[in-house]
């Protein structure tokens, strides 16, 4: 939740009338060595995306992830080319892009503020 706040991500706002809050989720992964011992424990918020509506949340939807078509079909243009690849980490690019639509979120379970229990979270950035 502090990495929330210190990269800007979202604003605690009253909940307005009439807009769709997707909620959120907590996904709880734990890292493993070789030989099956935990190294260390993982917890990310994603949004329920499935709650969304269409036209209403959203206009157009995306994958930030490449098919393997598409890496087939670059490595072939580099070799016919001559072009030299270098390996590039797009995993978390579009987190670091502003949002321009509007989208609400509800404060996550077990975090919620004490003080504004009702208000829910307008993102800045994606989620």
């Amino acid at each position: 939740m502090n990495q929330f706040s210190r990269h800007e991500v979202w604003d605690l706002f009253p909940r307005p009338a009439h807009v769709n809050v997707v909620g959120t989720k907590w996904i709880f992964k734990n890292k493993i060595d070789e030989s099956g011992n935990v190294v260390r424990n993982k917890a990310r918020l994603v949004a329920q995306g499935y709650s969304q509506v269409e036209g209403m949340d959203f206009d157009e939807t995306f994958a930030p992830v490449a098919r393997l078509e598409s890496i087939r079909l670059l490595l072939g243009i580099a070799c016919i080319l001559k072009i030299k690849l270098h390996q590039m980490d797009v995993k978390s690019a579009f987190l670091n892009g502003f949002l321009q639509e509007e989208v609400y979120v509800a404060q996550p379970k077990g975090f919620e503020d004490l003080y504004f229990p009702e208000h829910v979270y307008k993102l800045k950035k994606a989620l």
